[in-house]
């Protein structure tokens, strides 16, 4: 969900209330419940968050717009990350400069270019960022805890 001032992204996991609110302006993550977002809020879906980058006119939000199965390990279902977009936090652009401007555009289109790339994969249910060698060889409180806090 978008509004002029923050991002709101919902889980649609059943029974999930959670929401991750985060502010455009502070750039500050908090979490939140789906009865705060505001019914003005622009909703969209999205498959997950790649990260932020800060560019000449501020931080950008890149979000998964688009995936694709590409197959599974023991079950887990393993996407690949297919579209994306780029979502500026600040409302305006009314405090750049021409060059500056024209710099912004270079960076988002070198940004872009490397997101056309293949190769951003992700699963929501396995650890991809571990191999197999190493997953065997962790310790029980390892293999408990979630995929964030690992």
């Amino acid at each position: 969900h978008i509004t002029p001032e923050k991002f709101y992204v919902e889980a649609c996991d059943d029974g999930a209330d959670d929401v991750l609110a985060i502010d455009r302006v502070s750039t500050e993550v908090t979490l939140t419940v789906k009865k705060d977002v505001p019914p003005s809020a622009v909703t969209r879906p999205i498959y997950g968050i790649l990260g932020t980058i800060r560019l000449v006119a501020g931080t950008y939000l890149i979000v998964i717009t688009k995936k694709k199965k590409v197959g599974e390990i023991f079950s887990h279902v393993i996407w690949k990350a297919t579209d994306f977009d780029i979502l500026s936090y600040k409302k305006t652009m009314l405090h750049l400069t021409d060059i500056q401007l024209q710099d912004n555009k270079v960076f988002l289109s070198m940004l872009n270019h490397v997101l056309s790339v293949d190769g951003f994969y992700f699963s929501t249910t396995y650890d991809l960022t571990h191999t197999l060698q190493r997953l065997a060889n962790t310790s029980p409180e390892f293999q408990e805890m979630s995929l964030l806090e690992r």
